[in-house]
Formats: structure tokens, C-alpha cells, sequence
């Protein structure tokens, strides 16, 4: 499969994925006024369900990172064997993350007839907060890992889907567990949107749980499995030929 292909699905599924995370909230904001606990509920429900989604559908092209930490994971543990992403690839998955989940907040805007751009003002400050998303990206990358040198990748689109759903609620944070889509919230002014002055925090909290989540999978999971494409079933060799 051409980089190219992969970076666009990479775009496209990082783009609906803040979609979903943004364009839920709003409508939980509307449908529910008043009731926070209702919202995030709701929130929380289209976004695990449009995760496994995306999952499936981009899983066989790029392997569904949507994620600068996953994909950061995948070429740190595959360096030596080359079985991960090379740095170059790297910078590329990490770009169209960045600027998918951005377009994906613009389109939730235009969506429910917001403009396209608007500034988060939803200050999400303070050492607990950063410790949630230390947690709920460990969390996460420790269960991708996991699941690929298990061999358990059928339960994968399930399995993330569930923990981020799960995690929206476990930790303080809600569970943005992901740079790409920290980024993309700044530009949503809504239920979902994070202060710009509040992302660094956040994403310095999910750049440690990445590294809190590489450390016990030395410990856990020493041995290598199959790269962090393999989290859904690719395509067979025949027909990857062809493409």
C-alpha cells in the first residue's frame, strides 16, 4: 500500500473521528441543556461507537492509528527490525493526523451551522487533569500492543472503542488520550472543545503515558509481535499486490 494512500486514510479517519467526538457533543448539548452528566454520556457513546467504526473501515489501508502516540509506538518498537514505520513515514502519519483532526473539527462546526473556525474557551488546566491523560493514553497504547503481540487483533475495533468509551469516564480528563485530536478541539467552541492555553498540558500528560505504556510493554511484552498495521486484518499478500 502507497504512503500516500495510508496518510490519506490516516486523514480521513483522524477528520471523522473528531467529527464524531465534536459534532456528538454539540448535538448532546442541545438535545440535553443542563445536564452535564447526560451529555458527556452521550458524548462518550458516538464516539466509542465511530472509533471502531473508522477502525474497520481505515483499519486494511493504514492500519487505523489515528493517533501520533500509536504511531510514534509502532515505529519506536519496530525500529531495529524495520517492521515499523520509518521516521519519514512517521512525520507523514503525524501530519495527516494533525490537519485531519483539525478539518474534522471544522466540518462538526459547519455541521450544526457554527462557523467553521471558533476558539475553544473551555480552560482544561491543573496537575489532575494531566495525570488523567497520562493514564487514559497508557491505557490505550498498552491495549493496542497488547492486543497485536496477543494475536487478538478481530477484537480490536471493539476493544479500543470500549476503552475509550470506558476511559471518558474513568479519568479526569475525559479521555482525549491523543494529540492529533487535542489539537482539532481547540478549533470547536463547543461541549468537546480544550482552550488553546490548556492543550500543551494535555499533551505533554499524553507524551508521558506513552512512555509510561513503552516501559511496561518492555516488561509485559517483551517479545515482538506483528507491527502496529496488523491491529485489524490487512488485506492478503495477492490482493496487496495489486493495489
Amino acid at each position: 500500500m502507497s504512503l500516500a494512500r495510508r496518510t490519506s486514510a490516516e486523514f480521513a479517519g483522524t477528520a471523522l473521528l473528531v467529527t464524531a467526538v465534536v459534532g456528538s457533543g454539540i448535538a448532546a448539548a442541545r438535545l440535553s441543556p443542563g445536564d452535564v452528566g447526560l451529555q458527556l454520556l452521550q458524548n462518550a457513546f458516538a464516539t466509542a461507537l465511530a472509533l471502531g467504526a473508522l477502525i474497520l473501515i481505515f483499519g486494511p489501508v493504514s492500519g487505523a492509528h489515528f493517533n501520533p502516540v500509536i504511531s510514534a509506538a509502532d515505529w519506536w518498537l519496530g525500529r531495529r527490525t524495520g517492521a515499523g514505520l520509518s521516521p519519514a513515514q512517521l512525520a507523514a502519519y503525524v501530519a495527516a493526523q494533525v490537519t485531519g483532526a483539525v478539518a474534522g473539527a471544522v466540518l462538526g462546526n459547519l455541521m450544526f451551522d457554527l462557523p467553521a473556525v471558533t476558539w475553544s474557551g473551555t480552560a482544561r488546566m491543573g496537575g489532575h487533569l494531566w495525570l488523567g491523560e497520562v493514564v487514559a493514553t497508557a491505557g490505550l497504547v498498552l491495549l493496542v500492543v497488547a492486543l497485536v503481540r496477543s494475536g487478538r487483533v478481530n477484537v480490536a475495533p471493539a476493544a479500543v472503542g470500549a476503552y475509550i468509551g470506558a476511559a471518558y469516564w474513568f479519568t479526569s480528563s475525559t479521555s482525549f488520550a491523543n494529540p492529533a485530536v487535542t489539537v482539532g478541539r481547540i478549533f470547536s467552541d463547543t461541549f468537546a472543545g480544550i482552550a488553546p492555553a490548556s492543550a500543551p498540558g494535555f499533551v505533554a500528560g499524553q507524551l508521558v503515558g506513552a512512555l509510561v505504556a513503552l516501559a511496561a510493554l518492555a516488561w509485559w511484552y517483551p517479545v515482538p509481535g506483528r507491527r502496529l498495521d496488523d491491529l485489524v486484518l490487512r488485506r492478503p499478500a495477492h490482493e496487496e499486490a495489486r493495489l
